[in-house]
C-alpha cells in the first residue's frame, strides 16, 4: 500500500498539510467504485472532487457520501468549484481557476507556464500539472511526457501534483525534484481492483 506523505503547508493551513498522493474523481467512476477507491487511499491522501456533470442535488448528495468517508479516514477533500461553493459545503478547500478566501486550501490545475503564473497569483497552494502520460479523461490530448513535465514543474513556485495517465509506477519513473505526488482517476481505480 502506498504511504501518503504530507507537504508543508503555509500558516494559514497551520491544521492541515498538502497530501501528495491524490484522488480526483468524475462521473466514469460509479459510487460503488469511487467509495472502495476512497477506501484504499492511505490516511492523509487528498481527493478532488469534480463530478461536474451532475445535477446539483446529486452533486451534492454524493460529495456529502464522500465527505463523510474522507472525515472518517482523515482525507483531505477540495470540491472543484468556487470558494464560496466549498466553503458552504464544508470542503477543506476548493479546485479551480477562481479565486477566494485564503483560509481553505486552493488546488489549480495547470498544462503550461501562463496557466501556472495564473495560478499562482490567484493563491494556489497547490498545482495539479497535466497531462503528463495519455488518459481516458482526455482521451487524444497533447501529452507532457516525462522531459516537458520536468521542464514545467521545475518553473513552478508552488507544489506540484502530476496528474494525467498516473500511476504508482510511472511516478517512480519521473524525477523526483520535479513533482511533490501524483494524482490519478483509473490509477487509483486499479489499485482497489
Amino acid at each position: 500500500m502506498a504511504l501518503a506523505i504530507s507537504l508543508p503547508m503555509p500558516a494559514r493551513h497551520c491544521k492541515k498539510s498538502l497530501p501528495t498522493l491524490w484522488l480526483m474523481t468524475d462521473e466514469r467512476i460509479g459510487t460503488d467504485a469511487l467509495m472502495k477507491a476512497l477506501h484504499h487511499l492511505p490516511r492523509g491522501a487528498g481527493v478532488v472532487f469534480r463530478h461536474y456533470g451532475l445535477k446539483r442535488k446529486s452533486r451534492r448528495r454524493l460529495f456529502d457520501n464522500v465527505r463523510a468517508v474522507t472525515r472518517r479516514r482523515r482525507l483531505l477533500l477540495l470540491l472543484a468549484d468556487d470558494a464560496r461553493t466549498a466553503r458552504a459545503w464544508k470542503a477543506d478547500g476548493w479546485h479551480g481557476r477562481s479565486q477566494g478566501p485564503d483560509t481553505l486550501i486552493h488546488s489549480a490545475p495547470a498544462h503550461n507556464v501562463p496557466e501556472m503564473r495564473s495560478a499562482e497569483q490567484s493563491g494556489a497552494d497547490i498545482l495539479f500539472v497535466s497531462p503528463v502520460f495519455p488518459t481516458r479523461s482526455h482521451p487524444g490530448s497533447r501529452t507532457l511526457g516525462r522531459v516537458r513535465f520536468a521542464m514545467l514543474a521545475r518553473q513552478a513556485n508552488r507544489p506540484v501534483i502530476a496528474l494525467g495517465g498516473m500511476t504508482a509506477s510511472r511516478w517512480r519513473g519521473l524525477h523526483p525534484s520535479c513533482a511533490k505526488g501524483w494524482a490519478a482517476i483509473d490509477g487509483w481505480l486499479e489499485c482497489a481492483g
